[in-house]
């Protein structure tokens, strides 16, 4: 058995839904000299990181750069926009959208939260129906989650946009991908979105500590109005200092290495083929949870989520109980369940820089697991994923290149 206190033989098996591994390259070029945030050098960094981080979000538009979590630019995005008092409109798809609300109760922002199950993704005929009944347009923002981190449930964003604009209502869309920016197709531009938050820590395969804000025109006119307090989160000064390659404060210089590594590595792969790839290993590993005879926690095949999978565990079994006989014999980390879910559900991280191999380590390593927790479950689960990515071999549309 491993000792947690001990050095155990082998890499560690990060399989958690970010942070997610740091590939050697990103790694190598955070370990470049720290330099001049003010000097030449650093300008043509900055300049090559603005120019490759609106690439990864599909956009033409300004990405702001925090030196922060995702939490921070969560923040960002509804100080930049609102104002005391504003009225938002949320929608509960998990744990992660049930944080972003609370924020924006602590900060004086009228959040009306749209109850979901847990299971499913953002209703948007429910968000047009509501807009539609909102003649005053007191709503002044729509936030929702893309990928729910918590759940395993990608929303469909383009539907959103589409239903605020069959209602006829002049509300902002915000839109978290923190778990699925450079994981799960994302079209900040095309699907009209205001604000995108995101987070380094997961597609993007860096470690965490940066975070972001792409900014619509639409919402860079509403932040000259919004009286929410602001200062370090102030899009105006940063995105006025980024024209020239530069921040209005030190920025975190490493990390920017980082993120200009991990754009290269992105964008050499190409984002669809990143995108497919992340498919591919999400229909294996779905394929696998069936064939053991458990349950997905998401229940729409259509709102499946190409970055994680969330499994529930069967009546009686803990899976924080799993996921610790899982640590302990395989050195490997599975994400517990968050909140309402704590115990009943483990969740497999397959995102990030992530192959076949990796996948495949993975789902042996839970399999066995089951056997040594004593987790009832058909045997065979790896085998159906191997003919899963054997058939996806041979289809262009889930075949990365």
């Amino acid at each position: 058995m491993l000792r947690l206190n001990s050095h155990p033989s082998g890499r560690h098996f990060l399989q958690i839904p970010g942070p997610t591994n740091v590939p050697d390259r990103v790694l190598r070029a955070m370990d470049y000299p720290t330099i001049d945030h003010r000097g030449p050098e650093f300008q043509q960094l900055g300049k090559k990181v603005l120019a490759d981080i609106r690439k990864i979000f599909q956009t033409t538009q300004p990405v702001v750069i925090y030196p922060a979590s995702g939490t921070g630019a969560w923040e960002a995005a509804l100080v930049n926009t609102l104002s005391p008092g504003d009225k938002v409109l949320m929608y509960e798809t998990g744990h992660f959208a049930s944080l972003w609300k609370k924020m924006a109760d602590k900060l004086g922002v009228h959040a009306e939260f749209i109850v979901g199950d847990w299971r499913h993704g953002v209703d948007a005929a429910a968000i047009g129906a509501r807009l539609a009944e909102d003649r005053n347009h007191e709503i002044k923002a729509v936030c929702v989650v893309h990928n729910e981190t918590s759940t395993g449930v990608t929303s469909d964003i383009a539907a959103v946009r589409r239903a605020i604009d069959a209602a006829g209502h002049p509300a902002l869309l915000l839109v978290d991908t923190i778990s699925s920016l450079g994981s799960v197709d994302y079209r900040h531009d095309e699907w009209g979105v205001d604000v995108t938050v995101s987070g380094s820590q997961k597609g993007l395969m860096l470690p965490p500590g940066i975070s972001f804000n792409a900014v619509s025109a639409k919402a860079i006119a509403a932040s000259a109005k919004a009286r929410l307090p602001r200062a370090f989160w102030g899009w105006d000064e940063i995105i006025e200092a980024n024209k020239n390659g530069f921040w209005p404060y030190t920025p975190a210089t490493n990390l920017l290495y980082g993120l200009s590594e991990a754009c290269d590595m992105l964008l050499e792969e190409g984002l669809q083929n990143v995108f497919a790839r992340h498919r591919r290993h999400a229909e294996a590993t779905r394929a696998c949870v069936n064939a053991w005879g458990l349950e997905i926690l998401c229940q729409n095949p259509s709102e499946y989520s190409p970055a994680l999978t969330a499994v529930v565990m069967p009546e009686g079994h803990s899976a924080d109980t799993f996921r610790k006989i899982v640590l302990e014999h395989f050195n490997m980390s599975l994400g517990q369940g968050l909140s309402k879910l704590s115990g009943k559900v483990f969740r497999i991280g397959h995102l990030g820089d992530f192959n076949d191999l990796t996948l495949m380590g993975t789902l042996a390593g839970v399999e066995m697991g089951f056997a040594l927790a004593g987790v009832p479950h058909h045997a065979g689960g790896v085998l159906a994923a191997m003919d899963s990515l054997r058939a996806a071999a041979s289809q262009p549309s889930l075949r990365a290149a």
